[in-house]
């Protein structure tokens, strides 16, 4: 079993992700996700999708990136 890095949980069916030449351990996606997932610089949703990224600014949508100044990036419909 593997203690998960966000709660703390033990448990027998967590799971390794690797980014950025690190390891991490979760016990569920919401732990994950929690962890991992970047944070709308406008709405501070987690963005759990594609989300837009501007010179290291990240938004979920072009709505988001518009109200901070990122005219320049529209949603991929």
């Amino acid at each position: 079993m593997a203690m998960c890095e966000v709660c703390g949980n033990d448990y027998a069916m967590s799971f390794e992700v690797r980014a950025a030449g690190e390891v991490h351990v979760f016990d569920c996606f919401e732990c994950a996700a929690h962890k991992m997932a970047p944070v709308c610089e406008h709405c501070e949703c987690r963005i759990l999708g594609h989300g837009l990224e501007s010179d290291g600014h990240f938004f979920c949508c072009a709505h988001c990136a518009r109200m901070k100044g990122h005219a320049e990036l529209v949603d991929h419909a």
